[in-house]
């Protein structure tokens, strides 16, 4: 079992108090350094974009009821370079960076590919940065870059076209990462068919009043065989991305993305991982594992489990009760925070699917829970922003349960 840790710096309010950007950003130092010392094996960093608090000032906030900022860390390649400056061992890895946001695709390639250059004349070169990559969890990071339905076909079926767009972008970034020299004229085609809608009734609504439209100006072309080809949302002449020598070997990718077609596009030009979320259905890891025994880019070497990290709650404490009751706590007030309402059943839910109690507790369950050969990236910090109880938590999982994990 591979043991990381997950850190949010997440700004919300905790018990009527909402620390500083500075105390934030000490805290987590102070967390991932020590993390190092007690042998975790990557510190997993979420990544976020805009002002949620700015966002609620206008027409349709997405977090009306949400106080502070969902997260601090912008920027994981620059955070990266500090994190290996500061630390010994631990590797590092984004959770997750925007690839839509910022410039797009091909800025990010060519953004990952300096940090590579520059990261191998240092002495952290053999350390790994792990670059979990998807499409936002906010509308609003996106839009202000453009990313949003413009079209009439775009807006009747946005969040259907917004995920072949982010495969798109999957396509840009990572032929480019690997040295490619592309133009959007050959990218793969992206389609919409039947079995990207719920019903017929929606998807024959949308074929037949396809038929009265001008396509040029929607941006797509029919087929006989009843498929709308979209044409790339970017639009550019062949590029290919400086530094050309970046060495990739200490770079590992993992898509943010549950989409089987995603998946398997993706490992088309280069190995990825898939990353998962801890409320994730088990049915639904075990396909993506099964699929991907089948998918997985051979270049990767064979799938294993551990290309899938999963993302795991942690309440740890001498008595089991105290731990419990902390972790009922931080999901009501993320829920209240989130959507304003308490709903029971979503706490209840939520607990679940996390684990807390004492050390003999907490083996049990992260044994009944999860495979012997699963990654897991550990979350100490959620609605917690006691640095002492973290570090305490993140010292007693390392010395008295993680010696029966492994």
């Amino acid at each position: 079992m591979k043991l990381d840790i997950f850190l949010s710096i997440c700004q919300t309010e905790v018990d009527g108090y909402i620390p500083s950007e500075r105390k934030m950003f000490e805290s987590f130092f102070d967390q991932v350094l020590l993390a190092d010392q007690l042998g975790f094996e990557t510190a997993w960093v979420a990544e976020t974009h805009l002002s949620c608090q700015t966002q609620k000032l206008n027409a349709d906030p997405v977090i009306p009821h949400f106080r502070g900022e969902i997260g601090l860390n912008t920027d994981i390649l620059q955070m990266a370079h500090l994190l290996f400056a500061k630390t010994k061992k631990i590797h590092v890895g984004s959770a997750i960076r925007n690839i839509i946001c910022n410039g797009g695709p091909i800025a990010h390639a060519e953004a990952v590919k300096t940090f590579l250059s520059l990261n191998s004349l240092f002495a952290s070169a053999d350390r790994q940065l792990h670059l979990g990559f998807a499409a936002g969890r906010f509308p609003f990071t996106n839009s202000a870059y453009g990313f949003y339905p413009q079209t009439e076909l775009e807006k009747k079926v946005w969040p259907v076209i917004k995920n072949k767009y982010f495969q798109q972008a999957t396509e840009i970034f990572l032929r480019l990462l690997t040295g490619e020299q592309i133009s959007s004229n050959n990218l793969s085609r992206r389609s919409l068919s039947r079995i990207d809608f719920a019903d017929d009734n929606a998807w024959q609504n949308l074929w037949s009043w396809l038929q009265t439209q001008n396509l040029q100006q929607l941006n797509c072309e029919l087929t006989t065989d009843q498929k709308i080809l979209l044409n790339p949302h970017w639009q550019f002449e062949q590029v290919g991305i400086i530094p050309l020598e970046a060495p990739l070997e200490s770079l590992r990718l993992t898509v943010g993305s549950h989409d089987p077609e995603t998946q398997i596009l993706a490992n088309q030009f280069a190995p990825v991982g898939v990353f998962n979320l801890s409320i994730t259905p088990e049915r639904v890891i075990e396909e993506t594992h099964h699929r991907m025994q089948k998918f997985y880019n051979s270049k990767g070497g064979s799938w294993s489990r551990d290309k899938m990290p999963r993302t795991v709650m942690l309440f740890l404490d001498k008595d089991p009760k105290a731990a419990v009751s902390r972790a009922q706590k931080a999901w009501e007030n993320y829920w209240l925070a989130m959507e304003g309402t308490l709903d029971p059943r979503k706490v209840e839910q939520a607990v679940a699917n996390t684990i807390a109690g004492d050390a003999v507790m907490v083996t049990e369950l992260i044994k009944q829970k999860y495979h012997a050969e699963d990654r897991l990236m550990l979350w100490f910090d959620f609605n917690n922003h006691d640095n002492d109880q973290v570090k305490n938590s993140m010292k007693m999982f390392m010395e008295q349960v993680a010696p029966n994990l492994v």
